[in-house]
């Protein structure tokens, strides 16, 4: 895997949001459109190519393997997907050698999918993805079908 392979996309922001309610109907107001895949625990947003998801603060840290005491997680994590298990493996193992700090091994998940986190070397977190439910353009960017 080359590096700009690796950095040709970011396929989700998620923000860890306090109220989920509350955060869902600001960005519907502010003129985000919902996107498939949303749900009780989850919203997705449309933007023009990454998506935008909203997802309970405590949960975000709780899934990247972190503390969610606003020592060390910001409550914002980016994403970027992939067309299979395999790829997944080998961006986290590429991200690693580049410098960064693996704080979940990739591994199958609950929602169906298989996903791992790094962080960068300023502690911000990445989460790597294989999520059959959201299928990769040719650039691999989420499909708007």
């Amino acid at each position: 895997m080359t590096s700009a392979a690796f950095g040709s996309a970011i396929t989700i922001v998620a923000l860890g949001v306090a109220d989920l309610a509350a955060a869902r109907a600001f960005y519907k107001a502010l003129g985000f459109i919902e996107a498939d895949g949303s749900g009780d625990n989850i919203v997705f947003l449309r933007t023009a190519g990454t998506m935008l998801s909203l997802y309970p603060r405590h949960l975000l840290a709780e899934d990247a393997c972190v503390a969610d005491d606003g020592a060390g997680f910001d409550g914002v994590t980016l994403a970027r997907n992939f067309s299979s298990e395999a790829e997944v493996d080998a961006a986290m193992a590429h991200a690693i050698a580049c410098g960064g700090r693996q704080t979940k091994a990739p591994q199958k998940v609950f929602w169906g999918g298989y996903s791992g986190y790094f962080a960068d070397p300023d502690g911000h977190l990445w989460e790597l993805a294989y999520n059959p439910y959201l299928p990769l353009d040719a650039n691999g960017l989420p499909r708007h079908d």
